[in-house]
């Protein structure tokens, strides 16, 4: 990748060198090297996916929603996707944050993190809450 010459482009070059790509991914998507360090951000295991298959390098099921707010979502419609985000996050930034903390600092020396998660629908999961709220720790 070129950049254009001024007096900013050095300092950029070093930002984007030294940022991580976070990445999420289906618990039951098959595993590849370029996953980088592959993080479960799930509370329980994934059905009928082996500890081998799954390739976990980290389980982070402390991020993860908590027992009540899990069983609601699973069920709620999907009508309801705002309202558990807004309560996931709430978890995150006070009961949840200390573990969040910490899962961000085992991250940070990896390149690649993939967050690992088993729900179906891969736009309105609490691995796409979780992703957000880590961002900016990263």
């Amino acid at each position: 990748m070129r950049f254009a010459v001024s007096p900013l482009a050095p300092i950029v070059v070093e930002v984007l060198a030294g940022a991580m790509e976070l990445r999420r991914k289906r618990a039951y998507d098959n595993a590849e090297p370029s996953d980088g360090f592959r993080v479960l951000v799930d509370r329980l295991w994934p059905r009928g996916v082996s500890k081998e298959r799954a390739a976990i390098d980290l389980w982070a099921k402390d991020t993860a929603p908590s027992p009540e707010l899990r069983k609601d979502w699973h069920a709620a419609s999907d009508d309801d996707w705002g309202t558990y985000a807004d309560r996931y996050r709430a978890e995150l930034e006070n009961e949840t944050a200390p573990a969040l903390d910490e899962l961000a600092a085992q991250l940070k020396p990896h390149e690649v993190v993939t967050l690992v998660y088993a729900a179906h629908d891969p736009e309105h999961n609490h691995a796409v809450v979780l992703e957000k709220a880590l961002r900016p720790l990263l």
